[in-house]
């Protein structure tokens, strides 16, 4: 039973370190992306026109 503690111990903390790279490193590529590419949520709004143009 202790020989399972002393392997599972490492390998637990090792994914761990993983886990928190791999979620470091994703958080500052899609940081880096985001500044880069404009968010498109529909169609472009036209401009506004004004009232005497408009009658």
């Amino acid at each position: 039973m202790g020989y399972i503690i002393v392997v599972s111990a490492p390998v637990i903390l090792f994914i761990l370190i993983v886990a928190l790279a791999f979620y470091l490193l994703g958080r500052a590529t899609g940081r880096r992306q985001s500044s880069t590419a404009p968010q498109y949520f529909g169609p472009q709004v036209p401009p506004p026109q004004e009232k005497a143009a408009a009658v």
